[in-house]
């Protein structure tokens, strides 16, 4: 099939496929050059393209993907190891967690302030003060 076909069949643009088969995530079992240039994807392109986008849905970056996939082809790690990986990857995950909740509690503290400094500017004053007083300042 031609990228366009594969790039509307996988929720993709042209762009991006290009751009994996520039960076070694597709090659030559998932692509085949005709006469006049133009590639040519095979249903592998398929099956690797939905592993990547697993990958990239849980968080993996272009380097880990690299790896990940060099690795899947090749059979490198034991089960011992993409256990490991896994467990990695969910503490990774979960110190993300962590922060983006954290991230929400300030920004519910800031949104609450905000609402207030309209509706009682008085419990909007008392509630600066009273993180002024937790934080020391």
């Amino acid at each position: 099939m031609k990228i366009q076909e594969l790039a509307d069949l996988m929720g993709l643009t042209p762009h991006t496929i290009r751009f994996y088969e520039k960076e070694g995530l597709l090659d030559s079992r998932h692509i085949q050059r005709e006469k006049n240039n133009y590639r040519n994807y095979s249903d592998e392109a398929i099956e690797r393209l939905r592993l990547i986008k697993k990958f990239q849905g849980i968080g993996c970056s272009l380097a880990e993907l690299k790896t990940i996939l060099q690795d899947h082809d090749t059979n490198a790690r034991t089960n011992q190891e993409v256990i490991e990986w896994i467990l990695q990857k969910i503490n990774e995950i979960e110190r993300k967690k962590d922060e983006y909740d954290q991230m929400l509690v300030t920004l519910n503290w800031m949104l609450t302030y905000r609402k207030l400094l309209n509706e009682d500017p008085q419990q909007a004053e008392a509630m600066m003060a009273d993180l002024r007083l937790r934080m020391n300042i």
